[in-house]
């Protein structure tokens, strides 16, 4: 003897099996990503990888004292957090002396500041092409590369850059 009703949930089985094998098709929810640095301790980074190269060498070119003047006014609104009006002052620099290294590296670290982190690497990698290739202008260029690296998630391209910024430092001869 059939009941009626047994009838009407045969359909809904398959339904019902489809709905649960679906859902344990479903993928894993993804691990929430590590809190990445702020942009200030990636500049602080930065920073202390120029202070920490100890080269032998650390080429000063001379500079137009213009271009100092809005350099030190730039750190200014930078340390205020007024980080537009630094960039017009390094921008208005670098109008005036398009090729300064220490400039363009000013402007990378500002443009980290700004989450402008495409550009920060281009102008590192501009900075570090018109450099001396030495000493901690140097170690910034390529600190400055490890960190947009990192933020972007590319271990690799960061591990390159970090090797990079070691070749940075040329040591004294040894004298006994």
């Amino acid at each position: 003897m059939s009941f009626p009703s047994s009838r009407v949930f045969r359909p809904a089985v398959p339904v019902a099996l489809a709905a649960l094998l679906a859902a344990c098709a479903q993928p894993a929810p993804e691990a929430p990503k590590p809190p990445s640095k702020s942009n200030a301790a990636m500049v602080a980074e930065i920073q202390a990888a120029g202070e920490r190269d100890k080269s032998v060498i650390n080429v000063h070119p001379l500079v137009d004292p213009g271009i100092t003047a809005l350099q030190e006014a730039a750190r200014n609104d930078e340390r205020n957090g007024q980080f537009d009006a630094a960039a017009a002052k390094l921008d208005q620099a670098l109008k005036r002396s398009p090729d300064s290294p220490d400039v363009l590296q000013d402007r990378a670290e500002l443009a980290i500041y700004m989450d402008n982190f495409d550009q920060a690497e281009k102008l590192a990698r501009q900075s570090w092409s018109l450099g001396s290739r030495q000493g901690p202008l140097c170690a910034r260029n390529w600190q400055t590369v490890v960190e947009v690296r990192l933020h972007a998630g590319d271990q690799a391209g960061a591990a390159a850059a970090s090797k990079s910024v070691g070749e940075c430092r040329e040591a004294g001869v040894q004298r006994f």
